[in-house]
């Protein structure tokens, strides 16, 4: 099944300090608003543990419901959302969608970053 997340701030994607590509702001977000929704196909726990398995790099979520979120092949740009024990959002799963949040202010092109663990 193919989730379609709506992204509901300007965003873009540039290479990163923090690891490969990032998501940066291309406006200033203020604190808790949504930044959005992210896409990809929904799986079985299974199937995304077994992908990760054998593929060094991939975007994947695990979700409460045992499905998981496979970003890989079908994906927005928010799957660039990088780690960071810092983070300006955080991420929230409700049903099969994975939304991202504000923790705080943050300013015009700055790179949009979560805690994943």
């Amino acid at each position: 099944m193919k989730i379609v997340g709506k992204i509901n701030t300007l965003v873009f994607v540039a290479p990163s300090n923090i690891h490969g590509k990032g998501v940066f702001s291309k406006q200033r977000i203020t604190a808790r608003k949504k930044i959005g929704e992210l896409s990809g196909m929904l799986i079985s726990k299974q199937a995304a543990r077994k992908k990760v398995k054998e593929q060094p790099a991939i975007h994947m979520v695990e979700l409460w419901n045992g499905k998981a979120l496979d970003c890989s092949e079908f994906r927005n740009e928010l799957a660039f959302i990088n780690h960071s024990c810092k983070p300006n959002c955080y991420m929230r799963n409700i049903n099969n969608l994975v939304e991202f949040y504000a923790l705080r202010s943050s300013k015009k092109n700055e790179e949009i970053t979560c805690n994943y663990g």
